[in-house]
């Protein structure tokens, strides 16, 4: 009997270690992403101090004017919604993974921001609202809106009888590629200045970021979040196979559906305000597994610190490549992103023989 309980006492000692491991690498994750804030704030056209900054910051009434308003006005929305875009397009892209079972799933995979930036490209090019209402948000609007009816379509095509999770990935990419030929239509028919405008939009910028797209960003993560947090126990069961979920009780079908929605709008809404950056949704769950594993009470936190940091550290390297000047975020993303992309390919290839 006392075996037992020795054995007993120590798996609960090693789930508490595995437990602590874990904060700790959040907590770490977290000190790195706010370093990464500081530096994104301090670095630009003018450059200052960390202190000068954490100054500003903490006690603006002691700051010089023109480094408040640098600050406030202008590279701590942009900071700030690095951190936002981040984190919604890395969880989107978890779930994502976690439904499809595929390790190839993100947003940017699955077609949904090229119908953005068709959509943007729509009201760049030729002035058409697809919503009615609010003209000053016209090209975000149209981006969320074809957003949204890409991911109504791939959910619909996953309805039919057959469809597998892999059929929904290949789906999406056709997505992808019609998107893109659709977009290429609107520049070719379009304006030399309306090319312009739409090749500078799908190259992904957060250069005009405000204050109001930030709410509305966090808004969206502050919904969606507390109920991939409800379903937590059933995405980290959904990870050990359909048949093995269902057997828990799960119901699959269902759970994918309402995930795909929430992802769906996860997604759409930080992609509509700062155009096409790919790969985020892609690089940031993969960080995530690889540092805290498949227990969604762990793996969701970390999704969301990884990809905010990963953007923020893209920030900061599109200020530093070309002094004086912004290179555009989306960019920088894909050169990192495209490496890692191809590694998964090849890793997949050899895990399936």
């Amino acid at each position: 009997m006392s075996a037992v309980l020795q054995e007993e006492t120590g798996q609960r000692e090693a789930y508490r270690k595995l437990v602590r491991r874990k904060q700790f690498v959040l907590a770490s994750i977290s000190l790195l992403l706010v370093l990464s804030v500081l530096l994104d704030l301090a670095l630009g056209p003018a450059n200052y101090r960390f202190g000068d900054v954490v100054r500003a910051l903490f006690m603006p009434d002691s700051a010089p004017l023109q480094l408040r308003v640098v600050l406030w006005e202008i590279r701590l929305p942009v900071a700030l919604m690095a951190l936002a875009v981040g984190a919604a397009l890395s969880v989107a892209g978890a779930q994502m993974q976690t439904i499809l079972n595929n390790p190839l799933a993100s947003p940017f995979t699955l077609g949904i921001s090229a119908a953005a930036s068709f959509g943007a490209a729509l009201g760049l090019a030729f002035g058409v609202r697809l919503v009615p209402v609010a003209a000053e948000y016209l090209v975000p609007l149209n981006a969320f809106l074809m957003a949204m009816l890409s991911a109504f379509l791939i959910h619909m095509l996953s309805m039919r009888r057959g469809v597998t999770a892999e059929t929904i990935v290949l789906l999406g990419i056709a997505l992808v590629f019609t998107f893109n030929a659709l977009l290429a239509l609107v520049q070719y028919f379009a304006s030399e200045q309306a090319v312009a405008a739409v090749v500078f939009w799908t190259m992904g910028s957060l250069t005009k970021a405000t204050w109001t797209k930030l709410a509305i960003t966090c808004a969206v993560i502050a919904v969606t979040l507390p109920l991939f947090v409800r379903r937590a126990w059933a995405l980290t069961a959904l990870r050990l196979g359909e048949d093995k979920a269902a057997s828990f009780g799960v119901d699959v079908p269902r759970l994918r559906f309402q995930t795909l929605v929430l992802v769906s709008l996860l997604a759409a809404i930080p992609v509509a305000f700062v155009g096409t950056i790919g790969f985020i949704g892609l690089v940031g769950p993969h960080i995530a597994r690889m540092l805290i594993g498949e227990d969604q009470r762990f793996f969701l936190p970390a999704s969301l610190l990884t990809g905010a940091l990963v953007l923020s550290l893209s920030s900061v390297v599109s200020k530093t490549l070309i002094p004086g000047a912004i290179f555009p975020i989306g960019v920088v993303t894909s050169l990192i992103g495209v490496p890692f992309f191809i590694s998964l390919i090849l890793g997949s290839r050899r895990n399936a023989w």
